[in-house]
């Protein structure tokens, strides 16, 4: 996994002596494999991360070992975000249908947003560890993955049916076209995230093609929830798929994250799509 310097910086005081740093990572368990510059003059540590280390999967996950190692205090980002006058509950409902497989699931919706490029500073440090920039919601989504360590997901809230999540497996013959373009055969193990007529994504895994954020995207749903581990791995390996998000659900992620992610979120996509 590769991290940013430059990005690690905002968390922790680090040392002038990146090398050093780096010999530091691997006597602690965290195997720096290369250091190396970009073309922004970032400097990159490609660190193998164990599977059982999904807290230090994000960069304030490994700031945080950093800080330990050098005695030094960890910065947390903020996560406050500005509210508009309304609930995110007039926006759309939730129903979690299946609690053993879905403890969590929080909705944040971001009204009046102009898709287009993210900023210079977002779409450089995505870059940086390996992310292609694609808009700047999606953007914010990654982003914020590779900050705190929790997957996100953004709809398009238009396109959800019902205005309604509802968190449920799915129903015998049902398919979902994700966003790789594939359509996906669905089984009663697998857990989706559905609208009030069919799925609009596979939970913990990919969302759906037709509830994709686009161009013409003026209102997002973002999601931010806490699935199921063997739910998330069992679907992924049936489906013969592997992300970022499944990755990381599969390991287990804080269940205490969510709504601090999902804040975080809105906040950048608010910042970056001049949205409320």
């Amino acid at each position: 996994m590769r991290f940013s310097r430059d990005w690690l910086g905002d968390f922790v005081e680090l040392p002038d002596d990146t090398e050093e740093l780096a010999r530091r990572l691997t006597a602690a368990g965290l195997a720096v494999d290369t250091v190396e510059k970009t073309a922004d003059v970032d400097s990159v540590l490609d660190i193998d991360v164990t599977t059982n280390r999904v807290d230090a999967m994000n960069h304030l996950g490994l700031a945080r070992e950093i800080a330990v190692l050098y005695g030094l205090p960890l910065r947390e980002p903020a996560a406050a975000v500005p509210e508009g006058g309304e609930e995110t509950t007039a926006a759309v409902r939730v129903a979690i249908e299946d609690p053993e497989l879905c403890s969590r699931y929080v909705a944040r919706v971001v009204r009046g947003v102009a898709v287009g490029p993210s900023p210079d500073w977002l779409a450089r440090r995505l870059r940086a560890i390996g992310q292609r920039p694609i808009n700047n919601v999606v953007d914010a989504t990654n982003y914020v993955l590779w900050e705190l360590g929790q997957p996100l997901h953004g709809f398009d809230l238009a396109q959800i049916a019902g205005a309604e999540i509802r968190v449920r497996r799915a129903r015998a013959g049902e398919t979902l076209v994700t966003l790789d373009g594939e359509e996906r055969k669905l089984t009663p193990e697998m857990l989706v995230i559905a609208d009030s007529g069919h799925p609009v994504a596979l939970a913990g895994v990919m969302g759906g093609e037709q509830s994709e954020v686009g161009p013409g995207t003026k209102d997002v749903l973002l999601e931010s929830a806490w699935f199921d581990p063997r739910s998330v791995r069992a679907t992924a390996k049936a489906l013969g798929m592997h992300t970022d998000a499944c990755h990381r659900f599969e390991r287990g992620v804080d269940p205490e994250l969510q709504a601090r992610a999902a804040a975080r979120a809105a906040a950048l996509v608010a910042e970056a799509g001049g949205g409320t």
